[in-house]
């Protein structure tokens, strides 16, 4: 997997005005991602310790690690979990946390990672890459499962409809692709 290190933070002066001054400060980033935002707090002094879910993260973890060693510390998880976490690890003396919400650019741009529907890959969509795919919902769940899915995380208004094409497809041949789900979307909404 290609590593994206022209991920660009886009709130990262706001945020770190708004914590200055950094100095000796405990930062949780609880979305670590390519590192933009830990980066910059251990570049303003702070200690960081950073939360992400996705596995793919590690060479941003090793590189940061090797420039600011000791200060920075890494924990593979999510930050749904964060109580859990920060009470595991115990860590007491946050500062503040951070989080910058949002399926990022570095899952996006990786047709393989299955997030995409601009840029064609297997039909997957998992952060962690281990459990549930979305090739497994559309190509397995009841059509009211779909239909909740989409509406209730997708705010879809037509779920109904595309969840109805989709299990009368899938009978015929499974999904296996992005592309694959998103032609019929389209075909079923425009």
């Amino acid at each position: 997997m290609e590593q994206q290190s022209a991920h660009i933070s886009v709130l990262l002066d706001g945020v770190v005005d708004a914590l200055n001054p950094l100095s000796g400060k405990h930062i949780l980033d609880g979305t670590f991602g390519a590192g933009g935002y830990t980066r910059r707090f251990l570049d303003e002094g702070a200690r960081v310790t950073a939360i992400d879910r996705d596995p793919t993260v590690a060479p941003f973890v090793d590189e940061i690690v090797g420039d600011f060693g000791d200060k920075f510390r890494f924990i593979q998880g999510r930050f749904a979990d964060l109580n859990q976490l920060i009470s595991s690890h115990q860590i007491d003396d946050i500062d503040a946390i951070v989080l910058d919400i949002g399926v990022s650019s570095m899952q996006l741009d990786q047709g393989e990672r299955g997030f995409s529907f601009m840029r064609d890959g297997p039909l997957d969509m998992r952060m962690e890459q281990s459990g549930t795919s979305a090739a497994d919902i559309v190509n397995n769940f009841e059509e009211r499962e779909i239909s909740d899915i989409l509406f209730e995380l997708g705010e879809e208004r037509q779920a109904r409809k595309i969840a109805k094409a989709i299990v009368t497809r899938r009978a015929q041949e499974r999904f296996e692709t992005t592309a694959d789900l998103a032609d019929l979307v389209a075909a079923q909404i425009g």
